[in-house]
């Protein structure tokens, strides 16, 4: 970014700081300014205002303050393309639409994390390779067996790709050293070295290069393999159920509704074709969000340049809040709430009065219809034809149609997501709640490889990714001696810690008589 006192007329933005009356041209690119070259945007402390703190730090330049990341934008990406404004989805260029209608999930995996569409050859190896990539060691069973019965299915699925890294050290660049990814981006232009060049050493660096390469692609088929395996040993400890072994011989859908349902051990199984094939054509919907909560977790934590593992184990963790994950379950019972059709004007009229939230309507992105929703739609159709109609059906569909003729709905952007579509086909399916989750981590584990695999491929390499504050706590002052301190005259509940509530057990060994450890005299501790 340069100063500049007339504007020209290019791809640029003029800004004039009104405090200093300096002007600056800042390139534009891709319909996107950098952060940093605001941050050139300087003034001396106190330039054009009395209440500049020093804690602002204005001769160090401009920031960007944007909570949430309403409007920032913190990777370049060939992934996934999202069009809120016209509901728009993209994989990789090609519509969500198509996708679900014609492709399955292991195929559109391979699109995610590769670029393009894989030949048959490709897909025969890709499909055999994962399939072959299921199995878990056996004392990962043993951990699930060690949580409580009534623990969160993806509380189970968190620790369990987290332990997934303990059991593989040669993936772990804190073990084999922090390029043990990243030199994987000079697999291509060590491979051109070799051959226009030659030479020992670039013989060895493309040999390096390589093996890096195939190193993060294992740890990729790794992952996708056992997802499932892992979502299912969630599944049946709720239930008290053994284990059940994978079944390669069967789609990647197919091998998960064994791995869930089967209780015989016999090897014959093979699930309902419209239950199969909905569940594939869910797991491409749920694949890829562009950079949503999740996603930017794994993304922040992988740039640290930790383990695959501990990465996607953040992201299990981010999906797991009820505002991101967790949403198809509130929608469910929300509408378990409501109950009827009967009910409906009722709710939304305190939706109105904004006492209650409305959960399955309107997406940070989305301003038009989800059009993930639209495939689920016909989905949903296919799958209650076989296990019968949901009973929540008319009541989803009675608030959907109530929500569309609702001015308050349609000024601001609200209409059905991909939430409130899945929840029903879940539960007609016969999951439990607190499963939908989990349902949503095992596709979405292709779509945080995706993009960990271009991270770690950035031939500028990786920056680990830091964000800056506005701090607004108080300036410099000394330190008081406890004989001095005073409570602040204005302090509230959240100033000290909340009263917490003990048991009876707790108020018994409290009311009790315990030996002083110095003295040794009885004292009670109340």
């Amino acid at each position: 970014m340069t100063r500049k006192t007339v504007a020209t007329r290019q791809q640029s933005l003029t800004v004039v700081d009104n405090r200093t009356g300096q002007t600056y041209e800042v390139p534009i690119r891709n319909n996107s300014v950098l952060a940093t070259d605001i941050k050139k945007i300087r003034a001396a402390p106190g330039a054009g205002h009395d209440d500049d703190r020093p804690e602002d730090e204005t001769a160090q330049g401009l920031r960007v303050y944007d909570p949430a990341y309403m409007n920032t934008a913190v990777v370049q990406s060939s992934i996934t393309y999202i069009n809120g404004q016209d509901g728009i989805l993209r994989y990789r260029g090609y519509p969500i639409e198509q996708l679900v209608s014609r492709s399955n999930f292991l195929e559109t995996a391979f699109l995610l994390i590769y670029g393009e569409l894989p030949t048959a050859a490709q897909y025969g190896t890709w499909q055999d390779e994962i399939m072959h990539h299921t199995y878990i060691h056996s004392d990962i069973e043993g951990i699930f067996k060690s949580f409580r019965y009534d623990s969160h299915p993806m509380s189970m699925m968190t620790s369990a790709f987290a332990t997934l890294g303990a059991f593989a050290p040669e993936a772990n660049p804190s073990l084999q050293g922090q390029k043990l990814y990243t030199s994987a981006a000079g697999a291509a232009a060590a491979a051109a070295t070799t051959t226009t060049k030659g030479g020992h050493d670039a013989a060895a660096a493309a040999a390096a290069a390589t093996a890096s390469l195939q190193n993060l692609d294992k740890q990729i088929l790794r992952i996708i393999g056992k997802a499932p395996t892992l979502a299912a040993a969630s599944y049946r400890m709720r239930q008290g159920r053994p284990f059940n072994r994978p079944d390669p011989s069967l789609s990647y859908a197919g091998n998960f509704l064994y791995l869930l349902d089967n209780l015989s051990g016999r090897s014959d199984y093979q699930p309902h074709p419209v239950l199969e094939r909905a569940l594939d054509a869910l797991f491409v919907i749920h694949a890829d969000h562009e950079v949503n909560c999740s996603t930017a977790t794994v993304l922040q934590v992988g740039s640290s340049l930790v383990d695959p593992y501990s990465a996607v184990a953040a992201g299990c963790a981010a999906l797991y809040g009820p505002s991101h994950g967790g949403a198809s379950e509130s929608a469910i019972r929300m509408l378990m709430e409501i109950g009827s059709p009967d009910n409906v004007p009722a709710f939304m009229a305190k939706v109105e009065r904004r006492e209650r939230v409305l959960v399955g309507f309107g997406h940070r992105v989305y301003k038009n219809v989800d059009p993930r929703s639209k495939a689920i739609r016909e989905l949903a159709e296919q799958v209650f034809q076989v296990t019968g109609r949901n009973k929540l059906l008319d009541t989803a569909l009675s608030l959907a149609r109530y929500a569309g003729e609702s001015e308050f709905m349609r000024s601001r952007n609200l209409y059905p997501n991909v939430d409130f579509y899945s929840g029903l086909i879940y539960q007609a399916m016969g999951f439990p709640l607190d499963f939908y989750p989990v349902l949503f981590a095992v596709p979405r584990c292709v779509g945080w490889l995706a993009h960990w695999r271009q991270q770690m491929l950035n031939p500028a390499g990786v920056k680990i990714w830091r964000p800056r504050q506005l701090y607004m706590g108080e300036g410099e002052r000394d330190y008081v001696d406890v004989a001095a301190r005073r409570q602040k005259p204005n302090a509230s509940v959240f100033d000290a810690p909340s009263q917490v509530i003990h048991g009876g057990e707790s108020k018994r060994n409290r009311l009790a008589l315990h030996k002083d450890e110095k003295s040794g005299t009885p004292k009670s501790r109340l």
